[in-house]
């Protein structure tokens, strides 16, 4: 459907309040069943990548007789699904740290489908030089912990939910959970969870992780700003231009931005507005769905230019 938010706006003016309602729904906001296979594809891609990987860096260990890959796979009988729980570790990417799947679950019947892969962040170990960098492994390690059991209890949930809601036998429900590494540098590690539930209708979000290489620890969007600095007035401001020229150049893409319901208008981030750095070192604000803008437009992301930030930045 094709939304046309200039002349015929006011034509359209029940069928928008109806859409921007979700807005204020959170818990009933829906994904176009199109946008929910562009999500599982992109997903389905980064396992294949991933499974390409791994088959690379098993010849090189063949090759160099190095350490050998080790995996579980238990398929549990007694169900008319197929329920797949494995405690595996995949090498992924990362100076310092990597990534390897420490569970996969799956199942899936004709009205349930979950595919998820839990992530763990594993440090690599440090060659000391002193102190300082047994205090930064320390850090790092510690770290890591943390996050690994923040995703941990994400995902436990998620599962939890899954399994309690097959006994209901209503509807269809799809759960995915996936992972992708971002950003690795000398001096950043970005982990990005991604999320999609649906049970007849369906809601995305994502988590972003990123950790400081050079301190070991967790990176917060203040810690990249001079002290004292005012970072939230730019970066908003940069994504209302964003917003705008976005849309003025497509009219199928819409953010709640100059609304006549004022209370729905995106008007700044906050401290605790999801980011990461990319591989330019420029942040990247995130917004879940129906954060910002209709659930038809997903999740959505701004890289706010460095010279927005300029003088201001560490």
């Amino acid at each position: 459907m094709t939304y046309n938010f200039s002349e015929a706006k006011k034509q359209s003016a029940l069928l928008e309040k109806e859409l921007q309602a979700l807005k204020s729904e959170y818990q009933r906001q829906e994904m176009p069943a199109e946008q929910a296979d562009r999500l599982r594809k992109k997903m389905k891609e980064v396992k294949n990548m991933e499974k390409n990987k791994k088959n690379q860096r098993r010849l090189i260990k063949i090759a160099a007789a190095a350490a050998v890959l080790a995996g579980t796979f238990v398929i549990l009988p007694n169900t008319s699904a197929t329920v797949a729980h494995a405690m595996e570790q995949i090498p992924i990417i990362g100076p310092l740290v990597e990534v390897v799947t420490f569970r996969d679950y799956e199942y899936e019947t004709e009205r349930n489908k979950a595919d998820i892969e839990v992530p763990e962040i594993k440090p690599v170990e440090i060659e000391s030089n002193g102190a300082e960098d047994r205090e930064v492994q320390e850090k790092l390690d510690k770290t890591a912990e943390e996050i690994n059991a923040e995703i941990q209890k994400i995902t436990d949930d998620l599962i939890q939910e899954f399994e309690a809601n097959l006994d209901e036998e209503m509807g269809h429900q799809d759960l995915l959970v996936k992972s992708e590494i971002l950003t690795t540098t000398p001096e950043y590690f970005t982990l990005k969870l991604i999320c999609y539930q649906g049970a007849g209708s369906g809601y995305e979000w994502n988590y972003f992780y990123t950790i400081d290489l050079n301190t070991g620890e967790r990176l917060k969007l203040k810690d990249i700003f001079v002290e004292g600095a005012d970072y939230i007035t730019p970066i908003s401001e940069n994504i209302k231009e964003q917003m705008r020229a976005q849309m003025e150049a497509d009219e199928n893409v819409y953010y709640w931005l100059d609304d006549e319901i004022e209370e729905w208008n995106f008007k700044a981030i906050t401290e605790e507005t999801s980011f990461y750095l990319n591989e330019k070192g420029n942040v990247v604000i995130g917004f879940n769905e129906g954060d910002v803008a209709p659930m038809y437009m997903g999740t959505v992301e701004f890289e706010i230019p460095g010279e927005a930030l300029e003088g201001i930045r560490k």
